[in-house]
């Protein structure tokens, strides 16, 4: 006698959409492959300390090792390979902050495109729009001439802008500077020709990825989706989506991290101080917000025309039940024999008054003040250490001590 085997389990968003199960920024490209064969990028939940070790000791132990070989580690120039702040925390902290970010996009924007499909926002004629963008974004992640093209802008506008705007003006362990001009070193030319390419590499393929996950959302704002205008978060049921700023908070730290590490070195090496930098860190966080919460504005016209749909309808609605309360429980002195106590009717009246509140708040993007804030100091957090070059830490210390007590 043989058993029947239990049916698989069914995933209703995998199959109503078989692209879905491929969808992720992360999980795709040329080197990906290439790090896959290196059995770098199988998993990217288990493999991204190992991924971190391996890419920060390309880019990194060799200029230490070269540095130490070539008398430039502690001394011999104005600034030694280990007194360049800015060299150490692009390396060993913006570089595990974008691979760290992958982890997190990975798992949240995942888990944000089923709950279209889950949520049921998108409806059957609308289906098969829905599942081209999912494909389109799959096919501009895999994309082999825009990693090709990313490789060669680095190589070329990326040496250019690293050797000529911001490399300092004084001798340094990867250049020297005379009155010929300046010479690049031997852990320089590791510097200039693999660590700041990759580095530059990366921060240019998450900007690529920004871009898709903004080109999908905007391709599924133009679909028509079934939205629903009494939903408790506000946003006509797409409030999920703001979940997807929280997943690039990683990435703008890295973004922060590499400008902080540059004006770190120009306040210790040059005479500047953190004022001089007003512009460029308050512009670096306005662009951080709009590369994260723009993408999620595109939404703004279904959900406010969802809303005042909703108000007209439920305004008629409420008006006819009003009309119908009133004549029963106001003007008809028996009530028909019902007594008011209990009434199915007056927790009708509240729910009808919830739903019509939930339609009155109903905010035209998905995301809130607080997490815009959120993502504002995450972002601003890279450059506190260096309020320390303005205040010293004892008095910084008392004045939050009599600001608190």
């Amino acid at each position: 006698m043989t058993r029947d085997l239990p049916a698989p389990p069914i995933d209703p968003v995998g199959d109503a959409i078989p692209a879905f199960r491929n969808f992720s920024l992360v999980l795709g490209g040329p080197l990906y492959q290439l790090l896959r064969k290196a059995h770098l990028d199988d998993d990217v939940v288990s493999h991204v300390a190992r991924r971190i070790l391996v890419i920060c000791g390309i880019v990194w132990l060799p200029l230490f090792v070269l540095s130490a070989i070539t008398g430039r580690l502690t001394d011999s120039v104005r600034i030694p390979f280990l007194h360049d702040v800015e060299s150490h925390v692009r390396f060993l902290v913006a570089i595990p902050l974008m691979l760290i970010a992958e982890l997190v996009v990975h798992q949240r924007t995942r888990g944000i495109v089923a709950q279209f499909v889950e949520r049921k926002l998108v409806p059957e004629e609308s289906m098969a729009r829905f599942q081209k963008a999912i494909v389109s974004a799959i096919s501009w992640r895999n994309s082999i001439a825009m990693e090709l093209a990313l490789v060669a802008i680095v190589l070329s506008l990326g040496f250019y802008i690293r050797t000529n705007v911001f490399a300092l003006k004084t001798s340094t362990w990867y250049a020297t500077t005379g009155p010929d001009g300046s010479t690049t070193t031997l852990p320089g030319l590791w510097f200039f020709w693999v660590s700041n390419p990759v580095l530059q590499f990366l921060m240019m393929r998450w900007l690529f990825r920004l871009t898709i996950w903004g080109r999908f959302l905007w391709q599924v704002s133009l679909i028509k989706l079934d939205l629903i205008p009494t939903h408790p978060d506000r946003n006509a049921g797409l409030g999920f989506l703001g979940g997807s700023a929280f997943a690039f908070s990683p990435l703008l730290a890295s973004f922060s991290t590499l400008v902080a590490g540059l004006v770190a070195d120009r306040i210790f090496f040059e005479g500047a101080s953190l004022p001089n930098f007003k512009l460029e860190i308050v512009s670096l966080v306005a662009i951080g917000m709009v590369l994260v919460f723009g993408p999620l504005t595109v939404f703004a016209p279904h959900i406010m025309a969802a809303k005042r749909k909703a108000k007209r309808v439920y305004g008629k609605f409420a008006a006819e039940y009003m009309r119908s309360f009133d004549r029963r429980w106001i003007q008809e002195p028996d009530h028909d024999n019902e007594p008011l106590l209990g009434s199915a009717d007056i927790q009708s009246l509240a729910d009808l008054d919830n739903s019509y509140a939930i339609i009155k708040e109903t905010k035209p993007v998905p995301f809130s003040r607080d997490m815009v804030m959120q993502l504002v100091w995450a972002t601003l957090i890279p450059f506190f250490p260096l309020v320390f070059t303005m205040i010293p830490f004892e008095e910084l210390l008392d004045r939050l001590l009599k600001s608190v007590f």
